[in-house]
């Protein structure tokens, strides 16, 4: 197997986290801790399958089934993030506000989607990533 496939997943949601944790951060006005997970800027899901779709195109060329498979993955994790995962924190909300006051109940976390502009951000930053790592790799 070619490294490079391996590399570029792994990369992209390294360098994603950390981009989000200070941006949440930045926004919060403190260290942004609770803050880590589902949603926020930019998409980690959305970065990670674009990583691999561009690196994909790029190597292999936009003909190639590998890249069809990827664009599929890339648009079902946008989807998802965009509007199941946006439901699942408007559902919590609603449950949150229901069992609010009651001593048993662990309050659910409602953040959990992802803007459309959270997603371009995770998008575009991995093609980036894609790039950069096709540009250090090469074709393998």
């Amino acid at each position: 197997m070619d490294i490079a496939y391996l590399v570029t997943p792994l990369l992209t949601w390294i360098t994603v986290g950390p981009i989000k944790f200070l941006i949440n951060s930045i926004k919060a006005r403190q260290w942004a801790f609770n803050l880590v997970g589902n949603g926020g800027f930019p998409s980690n899901h959305s970065a990670v399958v674009s990583s691999m779709a561009t690196l994909i195109a790029l190597r292999e060329g936009i003909g190639h089934p590998a890249f069809g498979v990827a664009v599929a993955l890339c648009f079902i994790v946008v989807i998802d993030a965009n509007s199941l995962r946006q439901h699942v924190g408007k559902q919590a909300a609603a449950i949150n506000l229901l069992a609010e006051g009651k001593p048993v109940f662990k309050v659910l976390r409602e953040r959990m989607g992802h803007t459309v502009v959270e997603i371009i951000g995770g998008l575009c930053t991995g093609i980036a990533i894609g790039h950069v790592v096709h540009a250090v790799f090469g074709r393998g």
